[in-house]
């Protein structure tokens, strides 16, 4: 005697019918599909046993029913791209949310490689040097009215060259005589030590720091011995080509300050006329 064969669900017979397993346990295919068949996103179907079920993200459709929800046209064994819930092929995809090349205006695809700058957008091969006319790719470059320049055509086009080294200024110059100069180029005279950012002085159109000029050309007080800048406002008394801080100016007897008074002179010292009155 045969053993029988039913639906797991419905009970009937199985016998020349066809079946679905499903944890080992056989079903009809009226009670399968009504009990474990995905909905179609796109028709609102089931999607039955006779059909191939096609499924992105716990979302399923039938063959026919997965297209662009765009342009309708088959997404099957093609690549896509999901926007709030659509699904839409590459090209319409691109067309409406991918950027546009700032240089061409062409559609920046998918997985292409693109450059951005400022909010801007460029294809690999529209990223190119004004002057050049060469890829720039990851190189340095810098934005000058609009466009880009790869660093040796901005230095050759547009940079000032620091009188001492010929070499192009691209950041940060000194500006000394109406000259264009490196910071790192602009030294003193005498010490060679950075003048940028610090008081200097000239002689015969050569820059020096204070401490070199007074060093080398500053008189000498004829109280403190110590060197009359004269930069900076500082006042000073000459009398009989010798010099004096306002300072230093003092009586050599009762140290009182002669600067706006009267004074004699004995020797090389100077004396108030209290002082002096004995001479």
């Amino acid at each position: 005697m045969t053993e029988r064969y039913d639906c797991h669900y419905c009970k009937e017979s199985l016998f020349g019918k066809k079946y679905v397993l499903r944890e080992e346990s056989p079903y009809c295919v009226k009670c399968y599909e009504s009990l474990y068949s995905n909905t179609c996103e796109e028709c609102k179907k089931p999607i039955g046993c006779n059909s191939k079920d096609l499924s992105y993200k716990d979302r399923h459709w039938h063959e026919d029913c997965f297209h662009c929800f765009q342009c309708k046209r088959s997404l099957v064994d093609k690549p896509f791209s999901a926007k709030e819930e659509q699904l839409l092929c590459t090209e319409c995809y691109s067309n409406e949310y991918s950027s546009k090349c700032h240089e061409c205006k062409k559609t920046v695809m998918p997985g292409t490689r693109k450059m951005e700058h400022k909010g801007n957008s460029w294809h690999e091969t529209c990223f190119i040097c004004q002057r050049c006319q060469q890829p720039i790719g990851t190189k340095s470059f810098i934005p000058k009215d609009n466009q880009n320049y790869c660093v040796p055509c901005y230095e050759k086009q547009f940079a000032m060259q620091c009188v001492q080294c010929k070499k192009p200024i691209t950041t940060g110059g000194v500006t000394y005589r109406d000259q264009p100069w490196h910071k790192d180029c602009f030294l003193c005279t005498g010490c060679k030590n950075q003048l940028s950012g610090q008081r200097f002085t000239s002689r015969d159109e050569f820059p020096y720091c204070l401490n070199c000029f007074c060093n080398l050309y500053a008189k000498k007080c004829a109280g403190c011995t110590n060197p009359i800048s004269g930069i900076g406002g500082s006042k000073y008394i000459s009398f009989e080509e010798r010099q004096w801080h306002n300072d230093c100016f003092n009586c050599k007897k009762c140290s009182i300050s002669l600067v706006g008074r009267g004074f004699l002179t004995e020797r090389d010292d100077v004396l108030c006329p209290e002082c002096g009155k004995d001479i």
